[in-house]
């Protein structure tokens, strides 16, 4: 057996190994995210239910400013110490993520109707599925995407926190019709970023699922973020 030959099945066995990799570690991502929606979900509604926990958060904004600074810690710190933390951690700290996510998010059960929160939500599962499928079955390179999306977000940022002092309705719906644009964007750009991540993984190992759960961190913000302003545009007040 020859060099080339040697060479071509060492290829072959590569690809074939990529190839059984690639699906399940899309596959992970996907479930990690759909379980942190259901979760988010199930916290949110069972807190708007309860008096005594909508009492804590709502009345008390130092235990609101609290949960915010925790939130902002996991993402900041899952994402910055991924490489460190082991996979049950990055994983509790997920579910951490997604309770008290749904906990912020229960006044929505209280200023909307169920009937539009449903139909906001269905809207927001089929723009996302279908930029996400974009994301990932398009020839095109989205990398230029990302600065000008990241750019476009940081403004958004500092129009919503502008928009807190003036507290104007109608630059409150300019600002949901460019988050709807943005985060639009970045479901595709997210998806065919952890497409190619996971196209190049070596292995289904610990480190390669943990980057698949930071993948799956992402669409679960673009979702949510997608899901908020969406329901800003749509949704029927109580």
């Amino acid at each position: 057996m020859d060099y080339e030959e040697l060479n071509y099945q060492s290829v072959t066995a590569r690809e074939a190994e990529v190839s059984a990799v690639f699906p399940a570690l899309m596959r992970k991502v996907y479930v990690w995210m759909s379980l942190a929606l259901i979760i988010t979900g199930f916290t949110a509604y069972y807190v708007a239910t309860n008096e005594n926990l909508l009492a804590l958060i709502y009345s008390k904004p130092a235990v609101m400013w609290i949960l915010i600074g925790v939130e902002l810690a996991i993402v900041f710190g899952v994402t910055a110490a991924i490489n460190k933390l082991s996979l049950p951690v990055a994983t509790l700290l997920f579910v951490l993520y997604s309770v008290i996510n749904g906990a912020l998010l229960s006044s929505i059960f209280l200023i909307y109707t169920m009937s539009s929160i449903a139909t906001v939500f269905f809207i927001t599962a089929g723009t996302f599925g279908v930029m996400s499928l974009y994301g990932y079955i398009t020839k095109t390179d989205l990398t230029s995407w990302g600065k000008l999306l990241m750019m476009a977000l940081i403004g958004l940022i500092i129009a919503t926190v502008v928009n807190l002092f003036m507290k104007s309705s109608g630059l409150e719906m300019i600002i949901s019709y460019v988050g709807v644009l943005i985060f639009v964007g970045l479901t595709a750009y997210d998806t065919q970023k952890i497409k190619m991540m996971c196209m190049q993984a070596p292995d289904a190992g610990e480190s390669m699922q943990k980057l698949a759960l930071l993948g799956a961190l992402s669409l679960y913000l673009d979702f949510i973020n997608l899901f908020i302003y969406l329901l800003r545009i749509f949704g029927r007040r109580e």
